[in-house]
C-alpha cells in the first residue's frame, strides 16, 4: 500500500436547507416491463435464471427484479453478469460488464447491487428513512421502503460525490437495483481498512476525517461508518454503503454522527493513534457549516 492518500477536489456544493428533491418511488419502466412480460424479457429471464451463479439466488431474483435488470441491459448500463462480490442481509452485489453507457463513463466493469424485496429487514431501514425530508410521504409498504432505500443510496452517492468525497461513481438505478463503479482489480473487490495493512495510519485518518467533514458540510451523516465500509482502491480511500446515510434534518442525525466518530476513532486507536470520538466529532462540527 502506498503511504499517502490523495483527497478529491470538491465541487461547488450548494447549501442544504430544504432543497432536497423528493425521491420518486412510484412504478418504473421495469414494473411496466414485468407486467407486460414480453417475449424478449421472458427469454432474458430464463437465460439469467439458468446461469450457474444465479441458481441459488431465487429469493433475490423475483420477476420484478429480473425486469429491472432487463431494463438496465436494454438501456446500455449492463452488458453481461458475472459472479457475486458480496452478500448481506439486505442486498447482494454482483460483478458485471458495463454496457455502452457505463463504458462511456469509464467503467468497463460495474457493481450491480440488488436489494431483496422479500428478505430485506425493512423495519431497520425505516429507522433511517423516517424523518428524512425526501421521504415524508413514504408509507409502511415493504416494497416502497426497499425501493426508496435503493434510490436514497443513489442520491446519497451523487451528493457525496459532488461534495468531493470519494465514493463509488453511481451509474444508474432501476427499481431495487443500483449500478455503480466497481472498486477492485481483476474481479477482486478492493480491501477494506480492516483488511488492508496501513503503513501510514496518520495520513489515512486525516483523509477519513476530511471526508466525514465534507459529508457533514453537504448535509449528510453516513450513519454506519467504520473500517468495514472504507476501502482502499488505486491508492485512494473510498467510502461505501451510503444507503443508510441521512440528512442533518433527520431526528437521529446527531446520534449517528457520534456513533460514526466513535467507530472511526476506535479503529485508528487500534492502529496506535491517540484519537477520541468526541474530539473527532468536535473537529467536524467546528469546521463544517451545513446550514449555510
Amino acid at each position: 500500500m502506498t503511504e499517502e492518500y490523495d483527497l478529491l477536489e470538491p465541487d461547488n456544493v450548494e447549501g442544504v436547507g430544504d432543497e432536497w428533491e423528493e425521491i420518486d418511488v412510484s412504478d418504473t419502466a421495469a414494473d411496466e416491463v414485468q407486467r407486460q412480460r414480453d417475449r424478449e424479457f421472458d427469454e432474458f429471464r430464463e437465460r439469467l435464471k439458468n446461469t450457474e451463479q444465479f441458481k441459488v439466488e431465487q429469493s433475490v431474483f423475483d420477476d420484478a427484479t429480473l425486469a429491472a435488470l432487463y431494463k438496465l441491459v436494454q438501456d446500455g448500463y449492463v452488458e453481461a453478469f458475472g459472479g457475486p462480490i458480496s452478500s448481506g442481509k439486505e442486498a447482494n452485489v454482483y460483478l458485471a460488464l458495463g454496457g455502452e453507457e457505463s463504458r462511456d463513463d469509464g467503467h468497463g466493469e460495474v457493481a450491480v447491487k440488488v436489494y431483496r424485496i422479500n428478505a430485506s429487514d425493512f423495519r431497520d431501514m425505516r429507522e433511517y428513512l423516517v424523518g428524512d425530508p425526501r421521504f415524508e410521504e413514504l408509507s409502511g409498504d415493504k416494497k416502497r421502503v426497499v425501493l426508496a432505500w435503493t434510490r436514497k443510496e443513489f442520491a446519497n452517492l451523487k451528493r457525496a460525490q459532488k461534495a468531493g468525497v470519494r465514493v463509488p461513481d453511481p451509474v444508474a438505478v432501476e427499481r431495487n437495483v443500483l449500478v455503480m463503479e466497481f472498486l477492485g482489480t481483476d474481479g477482486d473487490r478492493a480491501p477494506t481498512l480492516d483488511d488492508a495493512h496501513l503503513e501510514n495510519p496518520e495520513t489515512a485518518f486525516e483523509v477519513v476525517r476530511e471526508y466525514m467533514r465534507r459529508l457533514y458540510d453537504a448535509g449528510l451523516v453516513h450513519g454506519d461508518l467504520s473500517e468495514y465500509n472504507i476501502v482502499v482502491h488505486d491508492g485512494e480511500l473510498c467510502i461505501i454503503d451510503l444507503g443508510q446515510a441521512v440528512t442533518i434534518h433527520h431526528p437521529n442525525s446527531d446520534e449517528f454522527l457520534t456513533r460514526d466518530c466513535a467507530n472511526v476513532a476506535a479503529f485508528f486507536g487500534r492502529q496506535g493513534m491517540d484519537v477520541r470520538g468526541d474530539d473527532l466529532e468536535a473537529w467536524i462540527r467546528d469546521r463544517a457549516d451545513p446550514d449555510r
